[in-house]
């Protein structure tokens, strides 16, 4: 099973794509992880966050595969402890599906063509954070639930 990050806009901050570089590298030790960015919406000027989220959704959208297992990250998805997020990525690299891809979204958030489309929704934390840390924070927490997957050492309960 392939999983792929799908991410909007570049990563502006360099210790972010310094962080997530590093986790995609100690990911590489499962598995591949994929990291795709779509390009950001050109000229938004003063248009409204809907507006900005639906151009983005026709990208996301049309990057998603008819097999793909598309999952969102977002605030409002289903928290799930280390542990319980390893056991559910184990079932769900059983899925038929040949890609687990993990959306971030833009500022706004995500456009309902979006969430219609998601197959689930994963919350980090109960805790806002911006589209930009989430990368690094979603990295990092693939990399452990994979290392406890794996039986490594790195979870410590």
């Amino acid at each position: 099973m392939k999983l792929v990050l799908l991410l909007t806009g570049k990563t502006d901050q360099a210790w972010i794509r310094d962080g997530v570089a590093e986790y995609e590298k100690r990911i590489s030790k499962y598995g591949r992880l994929e990291i795709v960015t779509l390009p950001d919406v050109k000229n938004p000027g003063n248009r409204t966050a809907d507006w900005v989220k639906s151009k983005e959704a026709e990208r996301m959208v049309s990057f998603f595969r008819a097999d793909d297992h598309v999952v969102l990250l977002d605030e409002r998805g289903k928290g799930y402890s280390t542990l319980e997020m390893a056991e559910w990525l184990r079932k769900a690299m059983m899925l038929p599906a040949k890609r687990i891809v993990f959306v971030v979204g833009g500022p706004y958030g995500f456009d309902p063509s979006v969430t219609a489309r998601a197959d689930h929704s994963v919350s980090l934390s109960r805790l806002t954070f911006s589209h930009q840390v989430v990368r690094l924070l979603f990295a990092e927490q693939l990399y452990r639930v994979l290392s406890v997957n794996a039986g490594d050492p790195y979870h410590h309960e």
